[in-house]
């Protein structure tokens, strides 16, 4: 397939873009700094402003699907509505450029821990993580209003680092995925590997997943 994945030289970005070469994808990296993309004989590396709709649509025709692994500064003193702010470009740029697939790299802390209650709720739940927590909240909140987009969303495990790429991992919904002691864990490396198994074989449209040992 032809896939543009923004943020393809991020932390969990950089092992989509792994992965996806690694399966014969084409892929066009868009990220703010395309020295920094490795050089692959299937990779384009175009610069691209998320905040730009036009100039982001323009960068996303022609693809087959778009992967997003957006993310902003951290540390970003207005971190969360810069995320809303980049959600909401990269939903109306895929619709413009009539890419019909968009799959989005999402964060834990929507994920339920019980009935009606978010990680991102808990009283624990990391201060400096919130603010951006919150924004790849409303990102979900905003998919979930589209009408005719494609699209779906990947919550890592409650730790995700790297690690070994065993392809072996058990999925679910909404709700927090743990092994028997209470530990919530996946590599960045099967992680890339449950985005492009969902890219290649589409199981959850219009869906949130999860994934966790």
């Amino acid at each position: 397939m032809k896939i543009a994945l923004i943020g393809a030289t991020g932390f969990i970005g950089s092992h989509i873009l792994k992965e996806a070469l690694d399966r014969g994808h084409q892929v066009t990296a868009l990220v703010r700094h395309p020295e920094e993309v490795p050089a692959h004989g299937l990779v384009r590396a175009r610069k691209v402003d998320v905040y730009a709709v036009d100039e982001l649509a323009n960068l996303l025709s022609g693809h087959d699907a778009v992967i997003s692994a957006f993310s902003a500064d951290k540390g970003t003193p207005d971190m969360y509505q810069r995320m809303v702010d980049g959600a909401e470009n990269i939903i109306a740029a895929t619709k413009k450029a009539s890419v019909a697939r968009l799959l989005v790299v999402g964060g834990a802390g929507t994920l339920e821990v019980a009935p009606g209650r978010r990680i991102l709720d808990e009283p624990d739940f990391p201060e400096e993580w919130r603010a951006g927590a919150s924004g790849t909240a409303e990102f979900l909140s905003k998919l979930k209003e589209e009408p005719d987009l494609d699209w779906t969303f990947l919550s890592p495990a409650k730790v995700i680092q790297p690690g070994e790429r065993t392809g072996q991992f058990r999925l679910g919904a909404d709700q927090l995925v743990t092994d028997d002691e209470g530990n919530s864990a996946i590599s960045l490396q099967d992680y890339a590997v449950a985005m492009i198994d969902e890219l290649e074989q589409p199981k959850h449209s219009r869906k949130r997943f999860t994934l966790a040992y």
